[in-house]
């Protein structure tokens, strides 16, 4: 088995998996940026519009998600910088003519009822 899209040495079924299929909670900030980038790689927009917080959904419409995780090659997650309730990182991918390109991203992450979600990112 492969590694998982988000950059742990462990497979996806054993990592991310878990989180985007609902079986757990991401435990962390990080742990949920992860597993959205991971969600990103196989085209999830559902857990993607899921783990964004109920406030700021609206600004982000599930069509443009699925359309962007899939006219792209997800290609490296590293993360540079985490906190509590912040994450810095880069993604590497190649676009739809072909060519590589970097998305540096510095978001922001709240826990409510019990999970996290994605409010909003600074690129």
């Amino acid at each position: 088995m492969a590694n998982c899209f988000c950059g742990s040495n462990i497979s996806f079924e054993a990592c991310c998996q878990v989180f985007i299929n609902g079986i757990q909670n991401a435990s962390t900030a990080e742990t949920l940026m992860r597993s959205r980038y991971s969600a990103y790689a196989i085209g999830n927009a559902d857990y993607l519009v899921a783990t964004t917080r109920a406030s700021t959904r609206n600004l982000h419409k599930k069509e443009d998600i699925l359309e962007w995780s899939k006219s792209n090659h997800w290609m490296k997650l590293e993360v540079i910088n985490s906190t509590e309730t912040t994450v810095k990182f880069i993604a590497y991918y190649i676009d739809y003519w072909g060519k590589a390109q970097i998305h540096e991203e510095l978001s922001t992450f709240i826990f409510e009822n019990g999970k996290w979600f994605y409010v909003d990112g600074e690129y």
